[in-house]
């Protein structure tokens, strides 16, 4: 979608509307069902040109290169930075598809709008960060070293108060009583917040008395994919300078 192109079906169709939310995709898109199980009676009606996933995860080209061409898309590698791996990915999906000079264009915009996030931000240093997602009622996941958010972050010239240590897709997945270990940092939390999250912030004794709540009302950021690529990035550093300007 980044790149100008619709995809004709995508797995998980109501997950990608719920947490992943941009780029829109058209009302015409078909659902596969689930990401790690998808219908492959209906990818075969289908009849696809291309069939494009993270593969290792659950997913094996063999079990859908009878269908179509398989691409692999591994936007998380040993080696690179994930936001140098967007960078990698886009140019190597673009020339797959055609799409060139629309990879270029993407790579520009994000390079820009991230200068541009970093530039606003200059004169209103907010203090270190903690970047979460609630899990559930008593958990949280929280994005640091080796996560694209993180990469971002520091582009931004903005501290992660959170050094814990991260699994390969830069997250821990912590306790909510962990959070007293980062101090007064501002708390900043991606949207979706469940139902759950919300009681549980207005009812936990625990939760209101934690340094980081006490010092800062609770930053949101509209919905976006934390393992996604240049769009999620760009889209993120925007999203930080707006709501920390007006914090």
């Amino acid at each position: 979608m980044s790149l100008g192109l619709a995809p004709i079906a995508v797995g998980d169709l109501k997950g990608y509307s719920q947490w992943v939310d941009q780029p829109k995709l058209p009302p015409e898109t078909l659902d596969l069902g689930s990401r790690g199980e998808p219908s492959l009676e209906l990818l075969e009606e289908l009849d696809p040109d291309l069939i494009v996933a993270t593969y290792g995860y659950g997913l094996e080209p063999k079990d859908f290169e009878r269908f179509a061409p398989t691409y692999d898309l591994p936007l998380y590698a040993d080696d690179a930075s994930p936001y140098i791996q967007a960078k990698t990915e886009t140019r190597r999906l673009g020339e797959r598809l055609g799409r060139r000079g629309a990879a270029e264009a993407l790579l520009f915009e994000a390079e820009r709008m991230i200068e541009q996030s970093r530039t606003k931000l200059l004169d209103r240093r907010s203090g270190p960060v903690c970047l979460f997602t609630f899990f559930d009622d008593r958990h949280l996941r929280i994005y640091g070293a080796g996560s694209l958010l993180q990469d971002v972050l520091t582009r931004l010239e903005i501290t992660n108060a959170w050094t814990g240590e991260t699994s390969n897709w830069g997250i821990s997945t912590v306790g909510v009583e962990q959070l007293a270990i980062i101090g007064d940092a501002r708390l900043v939390c991606l949207e979706p917040i469940m139902p759950h999250a919300h009681r549980m912030m207005r009812q936990s004794t625990l939760w209101q008395n934690l340094p980081a709540v006490r010092a800062h009302p609770i930053t949101t950021l509209p919905t976006l994919w934390p393992f996604g690529g240049l769009d999620v990035a760009a889209r993120f550093a925007a999203s930080m300078a707006n709501n920390l300007v007006s914090a």
